[in-house]
């Protein structure tokens, strides 16, 4: 019942939208879905096989989420709207992590053993993003929307890109769960902003040149005519 008030708190924490309690209860499918993966995996960790595979379709079926009965998930898991969500069978999620609408956590290949992410605590992975292979996301990092992430992200950073890359925020720590995925830095926008810098200085220096060439010119025919 503890983990119940904590899944419902969890949502009132990082949805604006939710008014009651009810609403929650019956309107919320990334809910619904955790309820549902909870009885599969407690049936997975039993040996059982079909049923809890059964239960996780059913819940795909019932709200467009599918996670595989053997996922780890801590306490405060919040799946914001949820539709095209994938967890694969081998990750691991930390405690109080949000995740919006088509995220995948996946794997590469058909490997054996641990082919899926680890998660940490306090992790945001926005809308669309891939966290691909037996990686690990550290605390308090933040995935940005629509990104592709295939290695290690350290704690207190954020990923951004296709491919996923991360972006230091001079070691701060984050004091709290944020939930913006979508207005982060993009590191080659920043690169090709910096290039094109250096080519207007260039160009500058370019000029700057000519014109000393075309002044030393000029000097030069006046003392030859003289």
């Amino acid at each position: 019942m503890l983990r119940v008030k904590k899944d419902i708190q969890a949502i009132f924490e990082r949805d604006p939208a939710a008014k009651s309690i009810l609403e929650v209860i019956l309107c919320y499918p990334g809910l619904h879905a955790l309820w549902l993966h909870r009885l599969a995996h407690a049936l997975h960790r039993l040996g059982l096989v079909l049923l809890p595979r059964l239960i996780s379709q059913f819940s795909r079926f019932l709200t467009g989420i599918e996670i595989h009965p053997g996922a780890k998930i801590g306490d405060g898991f919040f799946i914001d709207h949820g539709m095209g969500v994938v967890i694969g069978e081998t990750t691991e999620i930390g405690d109080n992590v949000t995740i919006y609408q088509g995220v995948t956590l996946g794997g590469t290949g058909k490997e054996k053993g641990k082919r899926h992410p680890t998660i940490g605590n306090n992790v945001v992975i926005g809308t669309g993003a891939k966290v691909l292979g037996p990686i690990k996301i550290g605390d308090n990092a933040k995935i940005g929307a629509g990104s592709v992430v295939l290695h290690d992200v350290p704690e207190h950073t954020t990923v951004v890109g296709v491919p996923g890359r991360v972006v230091v925020y001079a070691g701060k720590r984050v004091p709290s769960i944020d939930l913006n995925h979508v207005d982060l830095p993009d590191p080659v926008a920043e690169m090709m902003r910096s290039l094109q810098r250096q080519i207007d200085e260039l160009r500058v220096k370019q000029e700057e040149l000519l014109k000393k060439e075309e002044k030393n010119g000029d000097s030069r025919l006046q003392l030859s005519d003289t």
